[in-house]
């Protein structure tokens, strides 16, 4: 990604990207850092919602084996205080399935987090099989978590996504950025190259932190953990 790197320090922008990972030991995780405009690394995080399966489903069609591949992200859910040049704004990271789970972004919003950075490629098919999620129905749900966790943690959030078709696949599009009052301030509209922006005024977060969502005020942790401890107490519904 060097060349990547060296654009973006000759424009002094900064940037967000996936990679897969490889460390010293050997270990492969399924990755994204955010990068300073002066080319300095400001953040990474490691997924941790790896989705679908370790073995390959016989007679399936399409396989979804990322935990075959990457191990589950050990670096937690951190959040940094960038600089001048973001407006000091509080950053955290997710990936792709990482959005569809309300806690990593409840640690994130525990922490006070102001934007939320999101990369996806997800099927525009149900990957693990059937015919009950279209596209449509894909892609409003890629939406409705953002909306609904970025109010809920008072967070700017920008969810993107790769898009259209890749080597006869389909993913969705609907790339968006998103308010601290789960308001769609831009959104991508085709499964093409878009470019979509927002001014993003950290001032609105202020509101619901202090508010709504004032978790000093608020929340009830001492009632969290016996929910957590009888989780399981209930067979779920099988899948017919």
């Amino acid at each position: 990604m060097q060349a990547l790197f060296d654009r973006a320090r000759a424009l002094n922008v900064g940037f967000h990207v996936g990679f897969a990972e490889l460390t010293a030991e050997g270990k492969r995780y399924n990755s994204a850092i955010i990068v300073r405009p002066d080319g300095r690394v400001l953040l990474k995080y490691r997924k941790v919602h790896l989705p679908g399966t370790t073995e390959p489903r016989p007679g399936q069609k399409f396989q979804q084996l990322e935990k075959r591949y990457f191990q589950y992200g050990d670096l937690g859910f951190p959040v940094v205080r960038a600089g001048a040049d973001w407006c000091n704004a509080a950053i955290g990271i997710l990936i792709c399935n990482d959005r569809r789970w309300p806690e990593g972004w409840r640690v994130l919003g525990l922490q006070n987090v102001e934007l939320v950075c999101i990369g996806y490629n997800s099927a525009a098919y149900d990957p693990n099989g059937g015919d009950t999620e279209s596209a449509e129905l894909r892609t409003f749900h890629s939406t409705l978590v953002v909306q609904a966790n970025a109010y809920m943690n008072a967070t700017w959030a920008i969810s993107i996504a790769k898009a259209g078709d890749e080597d006869g696949s389909g993913l969705i599009g609907g790339s968006v950025i998103v308010d601290p009052n789960g308001q769609i301030r831009a959104q991508a509209t085709t499964l093409g190259d878009e470019l979509i922006y927002a001014e993003a005024d950290l001032d609105l977060c202020c509101h619901g932190k202090q508010r709504m969502f004032n978790f000093a005020a608020h929340r009830r942790p001492q009632w969290y953990r016996p929910i957590v401890e009888q989780v399981g107490a209930i067979e779920p519904p099988s899948v017919q």
